[in-house]
Parts: structure tokens; sequence; C-alpha cells
């Protein structure tokens, strides 16, 4: 066995989150809607990791005799980990323009300034027509 077995438990433990978490997790695979719309879903991902252990003691007596080599200690430990996926957002991509729509309703002020353009080019218009000069046709 190479190296302190604590350090087997890490590794295992690691690369079993390596396999868990990847970029595809993140920002997830394209969707392509009838419409030409690309619906592109994002997601958090959080995860945990813990490992620990201790050597036990030799028992008195057990390595006192001089001629055999001293005995490794006995090790105790584990590992774990955790990973939490959460879904974010949608990315739309399509009709000349990129929306991201979050999926908790309490994001309001993204989706209000997500709209502003939009707001504003409607308000010019309504402007716009109400400062036209009124003609009068003559009877």
């Amino acid at each position: 066995m190479d190296g302190h077995p604590i350090e087997n438990l890490m590794k295992t433990a690691m690369e079993s989150i390596k396999d868990m978490v990847n970029v595809n997790t993140i920002i997830g695979d394209a969707v392509e809607t009838p419409d030409g719309n690309v619906i592109i879903p994002v997601s958090r991902v959080t995860f945990g990791f813990a490992a620990g252990g201790s050597e036990m003691p030799v028992k008195d007596g057990q390595d006192k005799d001089k001629n055999q080599e001293p005995q490794k200690m006995p090790f105790g430990g584990g590992s774990g980990a955790g990973v939490s996926v959460q879904p974010v957002a949608f990315m739309v991509v399509g009709q000349g323009q990129v929306r991201l729509l979050p999926v908790y309703q309490d994001a309001m002020w993204e989706r209000v300034i997500d709209a502003a353009p939009q707001i504003l080019d409607q308000l010019k218009s309504v402007l716009k027509k109400n400062h036209e000069p009124m003609v009068v046709q003559p009877k």
C-alpha cells in the first residue's frame, strides 16, 4: 500500500466527486425548440468533502519483542462527500436576443432590468406620438 491510508480515502472520494460534477452539470445541454430558439439550463452546484482518521495505539506488550519488526499501528478512518444541484435559470437564445429567465420568482429585479430596453422603446414611441403636431383639416 503506497502512502498513508487517509490518502487512499481522499483520492477515492475526490475521484467520485470529479465523476459527478462536470461542466455539463452547471451549464446543461442546449435544447432547440421548433420555433428556432435555443434553451440552455443553468444550475448551481455545491459540494462538500470531509475525511479523517486515526492510528490506534498498540496494546502494551504487543511490540516488546526486540527480534520482531515494529508493527504498524492499525488505522481507522472514513471519508464522505455530498453534492447539491439546483436549477437557477434558463438562457433563451433566439430571434436576435438573449434572455435569462430565472427559475425563482424572487428574482423580480433581474426581470425588470432584463425588460428595461423594451420598456424604454415603448415609452419613446408613446411620447413621440403625443408630441406630433395635430393637423386640422379645413372644412
